[in-house]
């Protein structure tokens, strides 16, 4: 599935997003990329104070999925919040409180405008589609 987020997907968000810095910060980065998320995270990633040692020898975006997949993939209270939102998901409290839930539960010291762009990924091909579809092959 493609990552990318339309001209549309990204000013829905921004209008949601427009009390959250973040968010904002997120959003700049995906203009830039023309909503290429992949491209929004490395960027913001090396605008951050992230570790730069985080990922060796591997695609950052991989990376960070990988990891954030064991964290959030078996968390029942984060994926409850992911069917709230999908309930609701013209509420913005309920899109931040997703977006630092998921900061707070990869315990990673992740950027929240990264968890943003992971959040707005998340979204677009579905929590259960990424736990249980998504999962990286196996390395021989």
């Amino acid at each position: 599935m493609t990552a990318t987020l339309s001209p549309a997907e990204r000013q829905d968000y921004q209008t949601l997003l427009a009390e959250y810095g973040p968010g904002l910060r997120a959003i700049d980065a995906l203009d830039q990329h023309d909503g290429d998320l992949i491209s929004a995270v490395e960027t913001l990633w090396n605008q951050s104070e992230t570790p730069s040692t985080f990922g060796r020898g591997q695609k950052l975006w991989e990376t960070l999925l990988k990891v954030l997949r064991k964290e959030l993939c078996g968390n029942e209270g984060v994926r409850a919040q992911f069917q709230e939102y999908t309930k609701n998901p013209g509420s913005a409290p309920l899109l931040t409180g997703l977006i630092v839930s998921v900061t707070t539960a990869a315990g990673l010291p992740i950027d929240p405008a990264i968890s943003t762009i992971v959040v707005l990924y998340l979204l677009k091909i579905g929590l259960n589609v990424f736990c249980e579809y998504t999962e990286p092959k196996p390395e021989s």
